[in-house]
């Protein structure tokens, strides 16, 4: 295009121009609306979780008891709770927070072996474990927070009875792990809502 060209186009370049401006302006001010929702700050850092506290983020979840359960899976994912809360150090004494847990297992097989001969061919399986919580203060009774998590865990399920039981255990204790690290990373989303709330 030469230059007559652009000058034949010049109110529709203007326009066009003027439009392009208004968009990216509106675009910015969109995005920066949206950015300053975000509020990412660290978990275990010195900060208070909730504003007005005074009390450090890791000192608010290290203060949440969690109530005893029934099942070996169940008491794998309690005891990486407390160690996520605690960061080690084990129950409060003294608890804020209370947090009841219900933990259920679901097993299921995803594949079965097709062709038997005498090599031991594994099979698949999947064990899911679902955490449903609620936190509530100790003091009052009020209930805070409720919640429910999932994870899947997949193993490998050979012929043999004792790798097999094996294979699944190890299958829980991975699913347990990794469902404790979402319930606290939910549990302390909680705590900063309560937060806001009061």
């Amino acid at each position: 295009m030469s230059l007559l060209d652009f000058r034949r186009m010049g109110p529709d370049l203007e326009k066009t121009t003027l439009l392009l401006r208004r968009a990216a302006l509106y675009g910015m001010v969109a995005s920066v609306a949206l950015v300053s929702a975000c509020t990412v700050r660290p978990l275990y850092s010195s900060a208070p979780l909730s504003a007005g506290s005074t009390v450090s983020a890791s000192a608010e979840l290290a203060s949440i008891a969690v109530k005893p359960v029934k099942t070996r899976y169940a008491q794998q994912v309690r005891n990486n709770l407390i160690f996520a809360f605690g960061q080690g150090a084990g129950e409060p004494t003294a608890p804020v927070y209370m947090l009841d847990l219900g933990v259920t297992e679901l097993v299921e097989s995803a594949a079965v072996v097709q062709i038997q001969t005498d090599e031991d061919e594994p099979t698949a399986g999947t064990v899911t474990l679902t955490a449903n919580y609620v936190l509530t203060d100790a003091t009052t009774g009020v209930v805070i927070a409720t919640g429910k998590r999932s994870i899947p865990s997949s193993f490998d399920k050979p012929t043999q009875e004792f790798a097999s039981y094996r294979a699944q255990l190890d299958a829980e204790n991975r699913a347990a792990r990794e469902l404790a690290e979402m319930v606290s990373l939910s549990v302390a989303q909680d705590l900063v809502r309560h937060g806001k709330k009061a």
